[in-house]
């Protein structure tokens, strides 16, 4: 028998993009099982920018870099309100705060194990404790403790024509395969060499391959794109800082893959049906890689654990990060270039030309 559907929900998860894009899975799974209940979500101010579009759902947006004006607008935005149920799903000081904005007759969070700053101080209920979750997953079953269960994982993502159009103007649709590369990561430790970058690019360039730059406006993103450009051999399509977040979901739908580190970006992808080639040392793919298909990813992470805490990863807590100066440079070029051919020559379709 299925439960009697809340009235409304507030989902809190503000940050970041990519696991934001895994909080839409969980909203689809609440918006098929009860169409009738109202949901709000408290995101960040560049989130809201991926996905404040999705219907049927109220936003109220977080400004973190306002200091206590944001949690003063977030707080004014919801007086008077009451929720039936809040999904505590940031475990973060900042956003444990955050919490005590929201009014709510029921207070869901994480397990003991994956709680901190206090987390279990916020909240009086608890999602399953289980270890070995994707993210995704961990951020799905807090559909559990309302009665429900995540079974099917669905984003539908809106991606807007004037974003499709700018995509489609970027390159002809001459049939010419497309490796989009976003080389950056917010933390700077998951990041690549440059020219090992350059490498790969310039070996999907030899096998006819079209090689694309994208990424954001961020000066980093700019010097490392510059420093790629100037060790490839070949001539790249550069991109970085032209897109917005929608037209990236946009470029990703269509050239179909992507070669990232542990990102935004990867997720993104993911989510918008792209093959992701994603390069891990400092991050365990099984919980923060792509959640469709990891069959294109570099996975380091394990000689990582080995060389740096001198324990396998199976022996360390789960999600643990290894962000350690040179621990992407397990990641080999070789390596990247084997993915690379297993994925051109995979039989499923890799996306040249995808709509």
């Amino acid at each position: 028998m299925s439960p009697s559907p809340p009235r409304s929900l507030c989902l809190l998860r503000t940050s970041a993009l990519g696991d934001v894009t895994h909080v839409v899975p969980l909203v689809r799974t609440l918006q098929r099982a009860w169409p009738s209940t109202s949901s709000t979500w408290l995101i960040g101010k560049l989130e809201h920018r991926l996905i404040g579009d999705i219907g049927g759902v109220e936003f109220v947006v977080f400004d973190k870099r306002a200091g206590w004006r944001g949690y003063r607008d977030v707080r004014r935005a919801l007086a008077g309100r009451r929720f039936d149920a809040l999904l505590q799903m940031q475990v973060a000081l900042r956003s444990n705060l955050l919490s005590l904005c929201v009014r709510a007759d029921r207070r869901i969070g994480y397990d003991r194990a994956r709680s901190k700053d206090l987390h279990g101080l916020f909240v009086d209920e608890r999602i399953p404790a289980r270890r070995g979750q994707h993210v995704l997953d961990a951020i799905g079953s807090f559909a559990e403790p309302l009665g429900l269960e995540q079974t099917d994982v669905v984003w539908d993502l809106p991606v807007p024509d004037e974003a499709r159009e700018w995509a489609a103007m970027q390159w002809p649709d001459d049939g010419t395969p497309t490796l989009l590369v976003s080389a950056c990561s917010s933390h700077a430790l998951r990041n690549w060499r440059a020219r090992r970058y350059a490498a790969v690019a310039d070996h999907a360039a030899a096998r006819g391959w079209r090689v694309v730059l994208c990424g954001g406006p961020d000066p980093r993103e700019r010097t490392m794109g510059d420093a790629i450009r100037a060790a490839m051999k070949s001539q790249p399509l550069d991109l970085i800082g032209r897109d917005t977040l929608k037209r990236a979901l946009a470029l990703y739908r269509r050239a179909g893959v992507l070669l990232t580190p542990d990102s935004g970006p990867m997720h993104m992808a993911n989510a918008v049906g792209a093959k992701v080639i994603g390069l891990h040392a400092a991050s365990n793919p099984a919980r923060s890689g792509p959640y469709s298909d990891r069959r294109w990813c570099v996975d380091r992470y394990d000689a990582a654990a080995r060389k740096f805490l001198h324990k396998s990863a199976a022996e360390i807590p789960w999600g643990a990060k290894i962000e350690f100066p040179g621990v992407m440079d397990l990641v080999e070029t070789g390596d990247v270039i084997e993915r690379f051919e297993a994925l051109a020559q995979s039989p499923d379709d890799h996306g040249a030309g995808a709509s």
